[in-house]
Formats: structure tokens, sequence, C-alpha cells
């Protein structure tokens, strides 16, 4: 069976654009770790010796950028529901995230410790149904923030991957709540018709 137009479209987009070149000539997993590199560049998210979770993290783009800034001394681990290649100091978790095996596998892992920042780039499978695919994504932020709150140290910094729509307000004043300052991210590797964003959360404010 031949390839629709809208993948062969797709398909054709990929390999031509310059995120997907760079990425390929540099030794990134995805192009998405540019969108990484921007947001670090600008705000200077990742410090050598922190402790990391990386959520959605397959194939490894964005765990490749953490483990390059936080160093040896440094703690990451990287969770998603597909594969994903080893990479040099980094535990990888391999389980679906919104199953309670899989957070109390990332807590088991983590011990006592509390985190210096959580990063998530995780969406949804693709459904082609425009309500059906924000809910999910909106389920998926939501989790990642739950998780954020429950193992970030006091003034921790939580990075999240967003889509503009339903629940977006919501969401935003939820993160307004629990952090001191909220900021909105559009990196240039975000293709311009997504409504994908990144929202920075820093400063966790401790339940206590």
């Amino acid at each position: 069976m031949g390839r629709s137009k809208s993948s062969k479209k797709w398909l054709q987009e990929h390999f031509s654009d310059p995120f997907v070149k760079q990425a390929q000539a540099q030794g990134y997993r995805s192009r998405a770790a540019y969108k990484l590199l921007e947001i670090q560049k600008k705000d200077h998210l990742l410090q050598p010796g922190m402790k990391v979770v990386d959520l959605g993290a397959a194939p490894g783009g964005w765990s490749q950028v953490a483990r390059q800034f936080i160093g040896a001394r440094g703690t990451l681990i990287a969770v998603d529901i597909l594969p994903m290649d080893q990479l040099a100091d980094v535990t990888i978790i391999e389980g679906d995230f919104r199953e309670q095996q899989t957070l109390d596998q990332i807590l088991q892992t983590l011990g006592n410790q509390t985190l210096d920042l959580v990063i998530s780039d995780m969406a949804p499978n693709i459904t082609g149904i425009k309500s059906v695919d924000h809910a999910r994504a909106l389920y998926l932020q939501e989790l990642a923030m739950a998780l954020a709150e429950q193992v970030l140290k006091p003034g921790g910094s939580f990075l999240v991957k967003v889509f503009q729509g339903r629940g977006f307000d919501g969401y935003l004043r939820d993160l307004r709540e629990r952090y001191h300052k909220v900021m909105a991210r559009k990196p240039q590797a975000s293709r311009a018709r997504s409504t994908e964003m990144y929202l920075l959360a820093r400063g966790f404010k401790s339940k206590s």
C-alpha cells in the first residue's frame, strides 16, 4: 500500500527541515534538541551537578542536551513509553507515565533525593481529532505537573510542553500558584503553525 498524500508531504517536510539536517550532522537524536538548547541559551536552566528527570525522553534529544550541561556530577533519569537507546550516565525507565507502576519506578529510582528540575516534552499519539488530541495532551501536562510537585526541591524548576487551546489558561494559573515565576517560550525549532509552546516555571513553592 502506498503512502497517503499527507504522509508523503510530512516526510518531505521532515527531511528538508534544517533542524533535522543539523541534528543529523551534530549527532543529536532529534530536532527537539534545538528547542531545549535555545531555552538553555536564554534561561540558563541546566547547571552542573543538577538532578533532573526527562519525561517523554525518547529518542533522547533532550537527554543528550541535559547530560551535556549537568556534567558528570549530575543525575539524569529519562522516562518514556517507547524504547530508547542507552546514553552514557543516563538511567532509562521504559514505561507508560500514565500508569502507577511507572511512577513508582521513578520514585524508587530517586530514593530520598529531591530534584532540581523536571523537563517534559511529552505529547500523545495523534488521532487527528483535535478535541481528543488536545484533551490527551492536557492530561499528560497535568500528570507532569503533579510529578514535579511531588519530587522537586523548594526553588526547583519545571519545563513543560503545552498546546494552546481549551484548558491552557487554567493550567497556566495552576503553575503560577505553585511557582514564583512562569514564562512562555516558543523556540525557533517549534514549527510556526503548531500550537505547541513551552512553559518554564521557576522557584517551586514548598508545600510545607
